[in-house]
């Protein structure tokens, strides 16, 4: 047996703001979950995210910082694959900008170097051409930049 339970308008806002106290959320997220009260109308939807934005739910801004923090921090990846995960979100390039200012340059080029080291020390066995080209492809994947790869590998090369 199915049942279709019914939400009114209040019981989606109690809803969302659940979902987007859990962790930040940005408005594309909100949007996408939305869909799935499909029974609601342009305007109720409009209300919905007004309602969320003006009781703090639902913040852009603080959404694009605490992700670029959590990405960096957590996984390591570099600003390449921070900005193309932020514009998949659908978050505007000055947001993007702004929470790059999060990130300390000397914290980046010592993660960056701290992870490749480790991989290329990882990589036993190897021509030093194969180890230099999977290094880069790795750090590559994810999100560093060219220039600062090869920096980071011209310094591993000068240690051995």
């Amino acid at each position: 047996m199915n049942l279709i339970q019914l939400y009114t308008v209040s019981d989606i806002k109690k809803k969302l703001a659940s979902y987007c106290a859990y962790q930040d959320r940005c408005h594309w997220e909100v949007e996408e979950k939305l869909k799935e009260y499909y029974f609601l109308d342009d305007e109720e939807k409009g209300g919905i995210l007004v309602w969320l934005i003006q009781n703090d739910f639902l913040n852009e801004e603080r959404f694009a910082l605490s992700y670029t923090r959590g990405k960096f921090n957590l996984k390591k990846w570099g600003k390449i694959k921070i900005r193309q995960k932020l514009k998949q979100k659908k978050i505007p390039e000055r947001l993007i900008l702004l929470s790059f200012e999060e990130i300390d340059e000397q914290d980046y080029i010592k993660s960056l170097e701290k992870i490749a080291e480790v991989k290329w020390n990882s990589l036993k066995n190897e021509s030093s051409l194969i180890k230099k080209k999977k290094l880069i492809s790795y750090l590559i994947q994810k999100g560093y930049e060219f220039e600062l790869i090869q920096n980071a590998i011209d310094s591993l090369v000068n240690k051995e």
